[in-house]
């Protein structure tokens, strides 16, 4: 019987308690409340510059284009002239609609 409430005590022990278990989730919840949202800040900033990339990309083909064939480029054109890929020119319409900015190579 005593070896009994020996193994009952030590069980005891070393477990944790349910107040110590909910200060471990609150302090877990609290870090990814600060964190997620930077998170989100910092994936947006890159998208944003990434597409500022594929501005400059698309304009020297612009000027590539405008140089090789004497006239006015258009992205259409460089999509048909295999110059740019039609994601690039989707980054590239979706860059100046967020800017708010004319864009410089026409549809």
């Amino acid at each position: 019987m005593k070896k009994m409430l020996m193994k009952l005590k030590e069980a005891t022990v070393k477990g944790f308690t349910l107040v110590e278990m909910l200060v471990v989730l609150l302090i877990i919840s609290v870090l990814l409340l600060l964190f997620v949202p930077n998170l989100t800040k910092q994936k947006d900033a890159v998208n944003d510059k990434g597409k500022a990339a594929v501005v400059k990309v698309v304009e020297s083909q612009a000027e590539l284009y405008s140089l090789d064939k004497n006239e006015d480029a258009s992205l259409s054109k460089l999509q048909a002239d295999g110059r740019i890929t039609a994601e690039q020119a989707k980054a590239y319409k979706e860059y100046h609609a967020k800017q708010n900015k004319s864009q410089s190579v026409a549809d």
